[in-house]
């Protein structure tokens, strides 16, 4: 009997060591549905949804990914930190969309990842046309998520992922991944070189602005008009011979358009004579832009001309404009037919909101200029109130809380949750 017993004890023993994929069978045969009955645990799944991230199935580690990121906690940021290094490019966006979309909720439905369509290992999905979204100051993202981002946006599986990484940098204003978009930039992946320069408009960091000099003259409309534009917004004064160069010489009317709109924001007395060509231009844009140059240099000589201009105006862009350069120059009461009250009176049209918009932020710098929207800011239509609270948080300073304060407790709760977003986003400034 010992004999057998001894005999039965080896065959057990080899048994367990030679077939240990007896042992793993469950794991094998594990199906995508699997894995979303198992992330019904919510966040208590996140460990064992976590673990199937290294999984050798590939529709495994994907459904994995997209539950992780559905869950949309805390705790989903780590695995979706990890997934965001996997060598596929779906995988990476996915990955990529779950960390944007713990600080901007909804994005989930609107990013680059919703549109993906799969065809053996390649992918096809497009970016919106819209590229503003952005997280609000007061929301820092976490260093170790943007170094992540940083990386993909450098080494991603394929453009598509790379150009998706970046895009989130600059929703997340990741500052820190600044030396990942330039490198990024010297990609031949016209996505990839777009969406940097767009994050870099976000981020807005000056010292940024000479690391995208050699792409002022690129082949691609689309890149060279979103250099130009973010040459402009980053004040790199020293590129100024290069967009003048760039006005003379381009036959694309965007790419003009966009390099006087750039030379406008870099205020120098030598371009009144550019200004001067193009305030009559047959080209509405050019009009628009020559007017913004005369804000700038905030002569009062000039509003006489400007006031002028205005009113033989019959374009809606220009006469924006003007009223940006009339308020620049001194005009900045709120009154029927002012030029500050078009401005506000402008927020609340859908075509043209986004154009009154930034020139508001800018002319609230000015303090006279932002009590004069007190009254607007707190007797005005919904989307005034809404749009200058916005307005007030990004040019305001600690004088302007008490306006907010009373805001945030505006009748309509919208606008209140503005106003007191507004107030937060106030403080968070340095």
């Amino acid at each position: 009997m010992a004999p057998f017993r001894a005999l039965l004890l080896l065959f057990l023993s080899f048994s367990l060591t030679s077939f240990p994929l007896a042992a793993q069978a469950p794991d094998t045969a594990l199906r995508p549905k699997d894995v979303r009955d198992m992330a019904k645990g919510g966040a208590d799944a996140i460990p064992k949804l976590a673990a199937l991230l290294t999984h050798p199935d590939f529709d495994i580690r994907l459904e994995a990914v997209k539950q992780i990121a559905e869950i949309d906690t805390q705790h989903s940021l780590d695995p979706l930190i990890q997934a965001t290094r996997d060598t596929d490019a779906e995988i990476q966006i996915r990955a990529t969309d779950g960390l944007v979309n713990f600080y901007l909720p909804g994005y989930l439905k609107t990013g680059f990842g919703a549109s993906l369509r799969r065809a053996g290992t390649s992918i096809k999905g497009h970016f919106t046309d819209t590229n503003d979204q952005v997280v609000d100051p007061y929301i820092q993202a976490r260093p170790d998520l943007i170094a992540a981002l940083g990386v993909l946006a450098r080494n991603g599986a394929k453009p598509e992922s790379r150009a998706n990484a970046a895009r989130a940098i600059g929703i997340l204003r990741g500052k820190a991944a600044i030396p990942d978009l330039v490198q990024a930039m010297h990609s031949k992946d016209t996505p990839v070189i777009y969406e940097s320069l767009v994050a870099l408009q976000k981020i807005r960091d000056p010292e940024a602005a000479s690391s995208i000099a050699f792409l002022l003259r690129d082949i691609d409309p689309k890149v060279q008009v979103a250099a130009v534009e973010t040459t402009g917004l980053l004040q790199n004064k020293s590129a100024l011979p290069d967009l003048i160069d760039v006005l003379n010489h381009s036959r694309d009317a965007k790419v003009r358009r966009a390099a006087l709109t750039a030379i406008a924001m870099l205020p120098a007395p030598g371009n009144r004579e550019i200004y001067a060509r193009y305030i009559a231009d047959k080209d509405e844009k050019l009009r628009a832009a020559a007017a913004e140059g005369f804000a700038r240099l905030k002569n009062p000589a000039d509003l006489p001309m400007l006031e002028k201009a205005s009113q033989d105006e019959g374009k809606t862009s220009p006469r924006l404009s003007m009223a940006f350069a009339q308020v620049m120059l001194g005009k900045t009461e709120v009154a029927e037919f002012s030029p500050l009250q078009l401005l506000v009176n402008t927020l609340n049209s859908a075509a043209y909101h986004g154009e009154a918009f930034p020139f508001l932020i800018e002319l609230a710098r000015d303090p006279g200029v932002r009590k004069s929207l007190y009254t607007p800011l707190l007797q005005g239509t919904k989307d005034e109130k809404i749009s200058l609270a916005r307005v007030m948080a990004r040019s305001g300073d600690a004088s302007d809380a008490p306006q907010l304060e009373k805001l945030s407790h505006d009748t309509d709760p919208e606008v209140a949750q503005e106003g007191l977003r507004a107030l937060k986003n106030l403080q968070a400034r340095p």
